[in-house]
Formats: C-alpha cells, structure tokens, sequence
C-alpha cells in the first residue's frame, strides 16, 4: 500500500525558494506521481507530475520555469523544487501517486499525502 508523507513547506518571502519531499515506504517506484495544491476558498488544482521513471514530466502553466519535479526512486522520494516563489502560490501542497489515467486530474490518484502548508509573503 502507498503511504505518501509530504514534507517541507514553510513560510518564504516572495522570490525566494522552496524544496518539497513526498516520501513513502511501500511500491513508490512504480507510480506515477503528482502534486496539486488548494488554496482557502479555491478547488484544488494540479501543479506538477513526472511519470514512474523520472523520464516525463509535466507543469501548469502558472509554474512553468520557477518549478521543477524530479523523483529519486532508490529513495522512494519525489521532489518539488519551487523557485521565485509569488503569494499567488501560498496554498496547502497534496503530492498524490497514481498507476495511469489522466495525471493533471486529481481525479485520477487514488493515494493522497496529508499536504504541506506554503505561505509566501510579499
């Protein structure tokens, strides 16, 4: 079973960086992995996802060139390298895993971390 823990929010200053972790225990290797976020008041809407090997990913347009997603499978951990961040991205981040379907659909993943507070500040 997959049990995703993401780690790694925390309060930033507008332009300044983050990096977050969605790590799991179990069968990681084999999944698909997205991240979404929600913020107060708005649905939750996909950020990013990079397929079971690392060799695919995809962003929403908003993080196109500030964010990067990439997977260490040898130590079942996806990341999310968020760089001049903006308070438009202050939201709760979910990382999700998923074996198919379509992945900027939330929809699609059966398996939700618990989600990391990002607050950036102007």
């Amino acid at each position: 079973q997959v049990q995703l823990i993401e780690s790694g929010g925390g309060l930033v200053q507008a332009g300044g960086s983050l990096r977050l972790s969605c790590a799991d225990s179990g069968t990681f290797r084999y999944y698909n992995i997205g991240w979404f976020r929600q913020a107060p008041g708005k649905v939750r809407e996909f950020v990013a996802r990079i397929d079971s090997s690392g060799g695919s990913t995809d962003y929403t347009d908003s993080v196109k060139g500030r964010f990067t997603i990439s997977r260490d499978n040898a130590k079942n951990t996806v990341y999310l390298h968020m760089n001049r961040l903006i308070p438009e991205d202050t939201a709760v981040y979910y990382c999700a895993a998923a074996l198919g379907g379509m992945l900027s659909a939330s929809t699609s993943y059966p398996y939700w971390g618990q989600g990391t507070q990002v607050t950036v500040s102007s």
